[in-house]
């Protein structure tokens, strides 16, 4: 008898086995379209791609931070996006409690590929931005996403919690890494965004 997966490791054999399959590499994935249509993998799809076209913009907060004082860790900047989201989710109805837990982990694998990155230029300097984006810009986009995210945690209250979750959530997470193309560092990332999906 197999022993029962926790759905945080039941995602990362998942995720390790979709990276074999397509046999990533560890150069970094440019930002792609959709995978496919939603209903796929019924309604968890839309929310892990969500956290794919976060974890990819993550590139971006890194490379305006890189040689900076901006340091990876914002607990301010952390504090005020939990709180957004808090909010948000107060105002569709939905369980703020939940939607903050998981957002932590959005904010977590964020720092995964901020720090991936981070170790990658100062290995090879050559592979280092060499044109700063502006943060400012970059996190209204972020917050877009936030936002779009709040409403996709909310439509999906009733899968997250029922016993399908987890096998949904594994068979949308691999449709996106192999549709999104995304390599080691990226995928990773999405594996750590999404653990409390499916925690009550």
């Amino acid at each position: 008898m197999r022993p029962h997966l926790s759905p945080r490791h039941a995602l990362i054999a998942a995720l390790a086995t979709a990276v074999l399959a397509t046999g990533a590499t560890a150069a970094v994935a440019a930002p792609a379209g959709p995978a496919g249509p939603a209903r796929a993998h019924g309604t968890l799809r839309p929310l892990v791609e969500l956290a794919a076209q976060r974890v990819l913009v993550a590139d971006e907060v890194a490379a305006a931070k890189w040689a900076t004082d901006s340091p990876i860790d914002d607990p301010a900047r952390e504090r005020e996006v939990l709180d957004a989201v808090a909010r948000q989710a107060e105002e569709l109805g939905a369980d703020p409690a939940a939607t903050t837990r998981i957002f932590r982990d959005q904010i977590e694998a964020s720092k995964v590929v901020q720090r991936g990155l981070y170790h990658r230029w100062d290995a090879d300097p050559s592979q280092a931005p060499t044109e700063r984006p502006d943060l400012g810009r970059i996190r209204l986009e972020i917050n877009r996403i936030n936002g779009e995210l709040v409403r996709a945690i909310a439509d999906s209250a009733a899968v997250r919690e029922g016993p399908s979750c987890v096998g949904r959530l594994t068979a949308g997470t691999v449709a996106v890494v192999h549709g999104r193309h995304l390599d080691v560092l990226h995928t990773v990332a999405l594996g750590r965004s999404l653990p409390s999906v499916c925690e009550r």
